[in-house]
């Protein structure tokens, strides 16, 4: 089977406990099991991740740029979401 008929995955890796994951790459696999192998071999040869996690990339839905307007405006409408909305009382300190 050729990889341009091998679904593909994207590979999220975690460097240490406590941090978020990162995508780091794509990868064409038959299944689960063989993506999480090769994100392994590929993306993880020194040692530097202790979590991975592989996705469908048919599975991911994102956003259009272009729709940024649309999806974001609102929050800048709404100042009480803002810490400069409130007055900080002097006895607080450093804020």
């Amino acid at each position: 089977m050729s990889e341009k008929h091998l679904p593909l995955w994207e590979v999220f890796i975690r460097s240490r406990s406590g941090l978020a994951h990162k995508h780091c790459g794509s990868l064409h696999a038959a299944d689960a099991e063989m993506a999480l192998q090769a994100a392994r071999d590929v993306y993880t040869r020194r040692g530097e991740g202790n979590s991975i996690w592989v996705v469908p990339s048919s599975a991911i839905v994102a956003s259009d740029p272009a729709d940024k307007d649309e999806l974001f405006e609102p929050a800048l409408s709404k100042i009480y979401r803002h810490p400069t909305f409130y007055d900080v009382p002097d006895e607080v300190g450093h804020m």
